[in-house]
C-alpha cells in the first residue's frame, strides 16, 4: 500500500522519465544502435507500466474492470511479442494523457476551489472592555461583536452596530459592484470591507452562515449525478468487460495477438466516462462564480427540460416592500406633497412611510411645516393642523365622510390608480383634494423583459399564483406580461396548480421566497428560491438565485441548457472517436500507439469543450428606457 502510495505520488516524474528513455530509444535507432534502442524502450514499458498495474489491480480488488486493467493486458501482450515500442509509447501516452486531464479538470473545479478558499478562517473579536482579539472564526459565537477594518473579510453573518462603509458582495450574489451599508444593515460572511470601519453583532456562524451554505451546496451538487453520468457510469459497468471479450474472441478468430490487443486499447471508453461528469462540474462552478447555486447535475437536466414557469408574486415578482408608483398633483407648488409628508412622518403605518419615503427621495423639504393636533381616524386616515391648513390624508371614505368633493378628473384619476391594483391616499387641506398617491408593492426592475428572455430560451407558459387580491395581482400580470393568473389563494391551493400542471405533461418550476412557497418549492420539478427569501426556502429549493435578481434566473435556465447540451455533445465526441478508431483499425489506418493517442485525444476534446461553460454568459435583456423606477416619476405632472 504504501509503495502504490509513492508511485501514485510521483506519477508525473515516472511519465516525464518514460519520455526520456523513449527519446533515447529513438535516438539509439537512428544511430543504428539496437542494444540502445530496446535497452531503452523496454525500461520504458516497465517503467511506464508499474502506476497502471497498480491502479488496476487496486481497482479488481473492488471488482471492479478498469481502463487501466485494458491497457495493462494490451502493454503486456505488446511486451510479449516484442514490441517494446509498442507498449513504451502506449504507456506514456496514458500517463501523459491522464496529467494532462487533471490538469485541464483543475481548471474545471477553478470556480469551486476558489469558492472554498474564499471562507475567513479568522476574527477580531471585541471583548467587553472594547479590546479586540484575534480569533479563529470557528471559535466566535452568535451576538458577539467582530471588527472589520478596510479591506478586510466580514467573518460573519450580522448586522452593522456601528460604522459604515462599501462592501463587495461578489462572493454571495456574483455582482462584483460595490454596495453602501450602515448601522442597522446585513452583511453576510465572505464578502470584503472595501473601505470603512464597521462593528458587526453576529447573528450566524460557521456553517450556519449564508457563505457557509453556499460552499456546503456547491460541493454537494458535486457529488449529485445527472441522469447521463448514471446512464454513462452503469453502461461502462458492462462495455469495459464486454470490449476484454470481444478482444478475447477477436484473438482467438483470428490467431492475431496484436490485433486483439488493439481492440483493447482502442475500446477503452475514457472520453465517454469523464465527458458527463466534466460537463457538470463546470456548470455547477460557473453557476457559483455567479451568484447562482444548482444542487447538481440531476437538477441541472431537470431545470433545462423546464417549459412553465410559476412564480408566487410578492418578493418574488415584487420586491416585498411598499412605495409611491403613481402620483397626481394638483397643487401649483408641491405644497400637498410637502404638508402630506409632514403628516404622514408622524405614522408608522407602511401607506405613510411609502409617502415619506417618496418624498425625501425627491428632495422636497418638508421639515419646515409644522404639525399639530395629528389625529388617526380608524380605517379612514388622519386628521391634522399643517400651519395654517386644516389637512385631510387617507381614503375616499374619510373624504367623503368630511364632505370633500372630488372632481371629475379627480374621480377618473382615482378609478384608474386604483385599476392598477394600487393602494390610494387622498391629500386635501381647506376642503380641496391637492394629491393622489398610488402606492403597491414595487415590481422588480427588469422584469418584463427578462420573462420574454425566458420565452426566448425556451419557456412555453408563466403563471402567477398569489394569495392578494384578484385585481391587484392581474394589475401586475398586465405590466409584466404574465400569461395566467391564480389569486387569492392559500399554500395548499398553489401547490393544486402546480400538481394540475404537471399532470398536463408540463415540466413546472416555482419560483418563490417565502415559507408558505415551501410546498410549492418541494412539489414542483424543480424548486427555485430567492436569496434573500426564507432559510427553509433555501433550504428545499433546488435552484438558489443569490441575489433574488431575474437576471441569475435567466442565467440559471441558460446554464442549464448549456450544461446539457455540452454533456450530449461529450457523449458524440465520445462514441464518434470508438466508431472512428474501429474504422480505422478494419481499414488499416490506426495501430495500438496511435489508437491511444487519438483515445487520449478525444479525452481532451471532451475537457477543454466542457471548459467553454467555466465562461458561459447569456445575453441580458435590456431594460425598457420608458420603464421608471420608483425614484424617477415626474413631478411637474399637473391637473
Amino acid at each position: 500500500m504504501k509503495f502504490q502510495r509513492y508511485i501514485n505520488q510521483h506519477t508525473n516524474q515516472i511519465t516525464l522519465v518514460t519520455a526520456i528513455l523513449i527519446g533515447l530509444g529513438l535516438l539509439g535507432k537512428m544511430i543504428n544502435s539496437d542494444m540502445i534502442y530496446t535497452v531503452s524502450f523496454i525500461a520504458a514499458s516497465i517503467i511506464s507500466a508499474v502506476p497502471i498495474v497498480l491502479r488496476a489491480v487496486s481497482a479488481l480488488r473492488f471488482k471492479t474492470i478498469s481502463i487501466e486493467l485494458l491497457v495493462s493486458i494490451a502493454v503486456i501482450g505488446a511486451f510479449i511479442i516484442g514490441e517494446y515500442n509498442e507498449s513504451a509509447i502506449v504507456t506514456f501516452l496514458f500517463l501523459f494523457g491522464t496529467f494532462l486531464e487533471d490538469k485541464t479538470l483543475a481548471k474545471t473545479r477553478h470556480s469551486i476551489k476558489d469558492l472554498t478558499e474564499m471562507a475567513p478562517t479568522t476574527a477580531l473579536v471585541i471583548d467587553d472592555d472594547g479590546k479586540t482579539e484575534k480569533t479563529d472564526v470557528d471559535f466566535v459565537d452568535v451576538d458577539d461583536v467582530v471588527l472589520v477594518k478596510a479591506g478586510g473579510q466580514i467573518p460573519v453573518d450580522g448586522e452593522i452596530v456601528d460604522g459604515s462603509g462599501h462592501i463587495n458582495e461578489a462572493s454571495i450574489t456574483g455582482e462584483s459592484k460595490l454596495v453602501t451599508k450602515k448601522a442597522g444593515d446585513q452583511v453576510f460572511s465572505g464578502t470584503i470591507l472595501d473601505n470603512g470601519t464597521v462593528k458587526v453583532r453576529a447573528t450566524k456562524v460557521g456553517d450556519d452562515t449564508t457563505f457557509g451554505k453556499i460552499v456546503e451546496l456547491v460541493e454537494d451538487a458535486q457529488d449529485t449525478k445527472s441522469p447521463a453520468e448514471k446512464f454513462i457510469d452503469k453502461f461502462a459497468t458492462y462495455y469495459t468487460p464486454a470490449v476484454l471479450i470481444i478482444a478475447l474472441i477477436v484473438g482467438l478468430i483470428t490467431k492475431d495477438f496484436r490485433l486483439a490487443i488493439t481492440v483493447l486499447v482502442l475500446g477503452c471508453p475514457g472520453a465517454l466516462v469523464i465527458g458527463a461528469p466534466v460537463s457538470n462540474v463546470a456548470g455547477i462552478g460557473n453557476g457559483a462564480k455567479n451568484g447562482v447555486l444548482i444542487k447538481g447535475g440531476e437538477v441541472m437536466n431537470t431545470f433545462a427540460n423546464v417549459d412553465t414557469l410559476v412564480f408566487d408574486k410578492t418578493g418574488t415578482l415584487t420586491e416585498g416592500k411598499t412605495a409611491v408608483t403613481t402620483i397626481k398633483d394638483y397643487s401649483n407648488d408641491q405644497l400637498g406633497l410637502q404638508i402630506a409628508a409632514a403628516v404622514e412622518k408622524q405614522s408608522d403605518h407602511p401607506l405613510a412611510q411609502a409617502v415619506v419615503s417618496f418624498t425625501n427621495a425627491h428632495q422636497i423639504d418638508f421639515d419646515s411645516v409644522k404639525v399639530t393636533d395629528a389625529n388617526t381616524v380608524k380605517g379612514r386616515g388622519v386628521k391634522a393642523n399643517a400651519d395654517t391648513h386644516q389637512v385631510l390624508i387617507g381614503n375616499l371614505r374619510m373624504m367623503n365622510d368630511e364632505q370633500v368633493d372630488l372632481t371629475t378628473i379627480q374621480h377618473r384619476d382615482l378609478e384608474n390608480i386604483q385599476n392598477q391594483g394600487s393602494s390610494t391616499v387622498i391629500v386635501a387641506f381647506d376642503g380641496q383634494v391637492q394629491a393622489i398617491f398610488g402606492i403597491s408593492d414595487v415590481i422588480r426592475q427588469g422584469v418584463k423583459e427578462s420573462l420574454a428572455q425566458l420565452k426566448s430560451l425556451g419557456i412555453k407558459k408563466t403563471v402567477m399564483l398569489t394569495g392578494d387580491n384578484l385585481q391587484t395581482a392581474n394589475a401586475v400580470a398586465k405590466q409584466i406580461g404574465i400569461d395566467e393568473v391564480h389569486a387569492e389563494l392559500l399554500p395548499e391551493q398553489k401547490v393544486d396548480y402546480v400538481k394540475k400542471y404537471q399532470q398536463e405533461g408540463h415540466k413546472v418550476a416555482f419560483v418563490g421566497d417565502g415559507i408558505n412557497d415551501s410546498p410549492s418549492l418541494v412539489t414542483a420539478d424543480i424548486g427555485i428560491a430567492m436569496g434573500s427569501g426564507t432559510d427553509v426556502a433555501v433550504e428545499t429549493s433546488d435552484v438558489v438565485l443569490m441575489s433574488s435578481g431575474f437576471n441569475e434566473l435567466i442565467h440559471a435556465y441558460g446554464l442549464s441548457k448549456k450544461t446539457v447540451m455540452n454533456t450530449k455533445e461529450n457523449i458524440i465526441i465520445a462514441i464518434g472517436t470508438v466508431a472512428a478508431l474501429l474504422v480505422g483499425l478494419i481499414l488499416g489506418f490506426i495501430y495500438m500507439a496511435s489508437g491511444m493517442f487519438v483515445h487520449e485525444a478525444s479525452i481532451l476534446v471532451v475537457i477543454f469543450n466542457a471548459m467553454r461553460l467555466i465562461n458561459y454568459r447569456p445575453k441580458m435583456p435590456k431594460l425598457d428606457a420608458d420603464q421608471l423606477s420608483v425614484n424617477e416619476y415626474d413631478l411637474s405632472l399637473k391637473q
